[in-house]
């Protein structure tokens, strides 16, 4: 029965364990974790918060670069060096934190993270401009400090949910991440302008310490191979100074008695790029994430050109479009993978093999075409739209479908990710941070000279059919994924 649904459900979110089999009735096992619905939501809303600190530190940093070149005495393209930088380890660091926590604990390392996140904005804030080496190598440590938040908050909503409510849970933490290179520019820009761009770094530190006493006091920890379902009493330096959540229920057992087989496993993610099925999904990811990423780095400097007129006041306002269809879209495309999952496993238990052995790898990547598509309608008519001098509002317009479509495709993979790899899921996310982060610095780097010499118009046509390619792997995931997957867990056992 493993292309079967799966699904762990249970009353007022205490979730059990139950395989669905067509023809059996669900058994119920132990609680899959003590945590009510309402203590998930609040626990998936901090680490939210926290991986909103992780593209932050890129994305407010750029208003400021003409000021930072001129304070320094350093020609922009040098300044550039220091986003270059930022990218790479934004990619390489979670490789070792995302493994780590999955061995060690999640509390600790995001309490380690976000120190050092603080620690180099401190750092970057007193730099020097006589030092322009100091702040390259500052800002490699706000990279390793910030980017690892995201693998980190994958990993506890994989720990705490089951695969009914995995899609809402992500649809919401993804929300974190998404909107801060949507709002972070505006904010930067302004803090330049006020107060000069050591403001930056300031604002940084003041909202990322916030942060790090939150997930201090707050957030327990949740690894399953450490904490079991939260029932597991915990040593002094991984429980929380306040528990706010998990109240009413007193931690009692020990792992060993509530133990499931959830062994700690190595800390190398690397081996995951040798699964088929695990490659294709982040290929897709990191094709659509760059695309889009590239858009939305460079709406200020496309639009400052195309449009002239614009005010940076405007420009920056200009970012917010994106932003709201990602708020919508990962509101609604959380809810649809939850709806869709629970619709496909009822009618699992309806005695009909064919209807019973939809697989997981179905119900999550059922509705992907449609957003792929539109997604690579609205990539066409952006550089079109732009290259025809289209009035404002057309590009606007297709910023909000652009923002919806691309959560909903990096919501819809990571929580298939998640699923897949239950017991890695921060190894598995930071695998997809490092392939998306390494080909959006790539395109970034590329995409200007593409638009000189292509045009806008067909520079995005072509990355739009790049992007449609990807419906024919979406298709292979789905028919043959499903046997990748059943052999590598029949090796692992």
């Amino acid at each position: 029965m493993a292309a079967a649904l799966t699904s762990e459900s249970g009353k007022q979110g205490r979730a059990a364990t139950t395989v669905l089999s067509p023809n059996s009735s669900p058994q119920v096992d132990t609680p899959y974790s003590i945590y009510t619905r309402k203590e998930k939501w609040i626990i998936v809303a901090m680490v939210a918060l926290a991986g909103f600190y992780s593209p932050l530190p890129a994305n407010i940093y750029f208003p400021a670069i003409p000021t930072i070149a001129k304070a320094f005495h350093k020609s922009i393209d040098l300044i550039n060096q220091t986003v270059t930088v930022y990218l790479v380890f934004q990619g390489i660091s979670p490789m070792l934190w995302g493994p780590l926590s999955d061995r060690y604990g999640r509390r600790p390392v995001f309490l380690i993270c976000l120190a050092i996140l603080v620690g180099s904005s401190i750092g970057s804030a007193l730099c020097p401009t006589s030092a322009f080496w100091l702040l390259l190598l500052l800002r490699c440590f706000q990279s390793g400090g910030s980017a690892s938040t995201i693998a980190l908050g994958a990993g506890v909503i994989g720990d705490l949910s089951t695969p009914e409510e995995r899609g809402g849970f992500f649809g919401m933490f993804n929300l974190g991440p998404m909107l801060a290179p949507c709002i972070a520019p505006a904010i930067g820009g302004a803090l330049s302008q006020g107060l000069g761009w050591r403001s930056i770094f300031w604002s940084i530190v003041i909202m990322v310490a916030a942060c790090l006493l939150c997930v201090a006091l707050f957030l327990p920890e949740t690894l399953r191979s450490i904490a079991g379902n939260g029932s597991v009493r915990l040593p002094l330096h991984l429980r929380t100074v306040i528990p706010i959540v998990g109240k009413k229920t007193t931690p009692t057992s020990t792992l060993q008695e509530h133990s499931s087989g959830n062994e700690k496993r190595s800390v190398n993610p690397f081996p995951l790029f040798t699964y088929p099925d695990i490659v294709i999904l982040l290929s897709f990811t990191g094709i659509v994430y760059a695309v889009n990423y590239t858009i939305t780095a460079t709406i200020s400097s496309t639009f400052s050109s195309v449009y002239p007129s614009l005010s940076e006041t405007i420009l920056g306002l200009c970012y917010l479009p994106t932003g709201a269809g990602m708020i919508i879209g990962s509101t609604f495309t959380g809810k649809l993978l939850d709806w869709e999952y629970a619709r496909l496993k009822s009618r699992s238990t309806e005695g009909d093999d064919r209807r019973a052995n939809v697989t997981i790898e179905y119900a999550r990547l059922r509705t992907m075409p449609t957003h792929l598509l539109i997604f690579v309608a609205c990539v066409i008519g952006w550089g079109w739209s732009l290259h025809f001098n289209a009035h404002i509002a057309v590009p606007l317009i297709l910023q909000v479908l652009l923002g919806w479509t691309s959560i909903a495709i990096l919501n819809t993979t990571m929580t298939l990710n998640i699923d897949i790899l239950h017991s890695r899921s921060s190894g598995a996310t930071a695998c997809t941070n490092l392939v998306r982060c390494s080909l959006a610095a790539v395109l970034v780097s590329v995409i200007e000279r593409m638009e000189s010499r292509l045009g806008l118009g067909w520079t995005y046509t072509f990355w739009a059919g790049i992007c449609a390619l990807l419906l024919p792997l979406m298709m292979v995931e789905i028919k043959i994924g499903p046997k990748w997957r059943r052999e590598r867990e029949l090796k692992e056992k």
